[in-house]
């Protein structure tokens, strides 16, 4: 979950709804529903422990149709605009460290009325995203043990960062009682803030930042111990994460007045404006360098966990059979992640880190919301299936959060409809791509 999110979102929350304490607060629903929906997947992960986590439940719980569109979703929108975010994320972040010398362009592109431009960060998100991709053709167990290393540190410079401001820096408590309206707001759509449409929107940055407790799911196959390991890693994972956000957002709200976080660049961080009170301008180095880690760490992550999707839609002849095959030596679906490595790398070529955040959310809580609502088929048509954990609050958490999931798509819809719109477009070209496939 750790990635690029806790360092770069709270900005644009600040202009969603325009007060620290609403910016607090959907740091703290964000984490419910998160939780709401751990605790919901964490019985379906017991009973399903396979190779591919949420496409298993769609395909059980629905059907091959959706199952299949499900897998086309992660493929074209959700995991490889997530990689493609943190590539991007990853190269802003190289660009502070190295003093702003990657802020200009090679040349453009134009793909109908969009301008691409390719330049420095470009080239640093992209090389990012296949060194990644390479470094997950090493087996799983290698690949695990690179995890915990970054998430340890992960963990480590989040609440080193927090607790310096508190610490080091002259913050004031008033900052509490003052507004962000007067930001300047970089690339902020006018429709995303203030009101419900504005907290939905702040709501959609602060999932974007805990997205990712579903992973472990996707990799069930390769866990020991699955009935017992899935649900404490998807709960206590959880819990942990959203006390280190909260955490770091009092500290980022403490440090800085609600403008100055509205008004720092699109292509900068709360937490390099926090450390430069404290450090001075060796804040720029130190941050970039810690938010590479915290990036580094995701990305791989997400992109092992990704290729097991369509590695397991594969193997039920549901895409190219070639994605189902496995390297010899290491065990590990190359072909799957060379494919997902390919279209992320697009993706990052197509737009900024928030527009590419916004794809992913929106996209992926559609099947949050499905997924969610299979544990109450499940309970209906295998009420004998052996389960070893059972929702915690059922039905009404499993509701909560479907009804949540419902909520998001219609904001998105409003606040920002544009993306919700390509995000709806992307996913919706599975379904000619299934009938071609089911008919040939």
């Amino acid at each position: 979950m750790i990635g690029t999110g806790i360092f770069l979102k709270t900005r644009v929350m600040m202009c969603n709804v325009e007060t620290p304490w609403l910016v607090i607060g959907a740091w703290v629903a964000a984490g419910f529903l998160s939780l709401a929906g751990a605790l919901t997947y964490a019985e379906l992960a017991s009973m399903m422990p396979r190779a591919g986590g949420e496409y298993v439940f769609i395909r059980e719980g629905y059907g091959r149709r959706l199952a299949f569109l499900y897998g086309w979703t992660q493929l074209t929108v959700v995991f490889t605009a997530s990689q493609a975010a943190k590539g991007v994320g990853f190269a802003i972040f190289f660009n502070d460290l190295a003093g702003g010398s990657l802020d200009r362009t090679f040349f453009t592109l134009r793909f109908l009325d969009h301008a691409v431009p390719f330049g420095p960060i470009q080239a640093v998100a992209l090389a990012i995203i296949i060194l990644t991709t390479l470094i997950n053709f090493l087996a799983v167990s290698v690949g695990g043990r690179i995890s915990v290393f970054l998430t340890v540190l992960k963990i480590l410079i989040v609440a080193a960062v927090g607790a310096s401001g508190f610490v080091l820096a002259q913050g004031s408590w008033a900052h509490f009682g003052m507004s962000g309206v007067a930001g300047t707001c970089e690339g902020v759509a006018a429709t995303a803030r203030g009101g419900v449409a504005g907290f939905g929107a702040a709501m959609l940055g602060a999932l974007w930042a805990y997205d990712g407790w579903v992973n472990v799911t996707l990799v069930a196959g390769e866990v020991k111990n699955p009935q017992r390991n899935l649900p404490l890693a998807l709960i206590g994972g959880i819990l942990i994460v959203a006390a280190l956000y909260i955490f770091i957002n009092v500290a980022y709200l403490y440090v800085l007045s609600p403008v100055e976080i509205a008004g720092v660049a699109e292509t900068s961080s709360v937490a390099t404006d926090v450390a430069r009170r404290y450090l001075g301008p060796a804040a720029v180095g130190a941050i970039a360098m810690a938010m590479m880690i915290s990036t580094l760490g995701s990305l791989h992550t997400g992109t092992m966990a990704g290729a097991r999707i369509s590695y397991a839609m594969a193997g039920d002849g549901l895409f190219f059979r070639p994605l189902a095959r496995v390297s010899a030596g290491t065990h590990v679906p190359i072909n799957a992640l060379v494919v997902q490595c390919i279209w992320a790398c697009v993706l990052a070529l197509s737009g900024s880190f928030d527009r590419l955040t916004n794809y992913v959310i929106f996209a992926a809580w559609i099947f949050y919301g499905l997924n969610s609502a299979a544990v109450f088929i499940f309970r209906r048509t295998m009420p004998d299936a052996e389960r070893p954990y059972r929702t915690l609050g059922y039905p009404v958490l499993p509701a909560v959060f479907l009804l949540a999931a419902i909520w998001l798509f219609a904001n998105t819809l409003i606040a920002t409809p544009r993306e919700a719109v390509i995000g709806l477009a992307l996913s919706a070209l599975g379904l000619p791509v299934y009938w071609l496939w089911s008919r040939h």
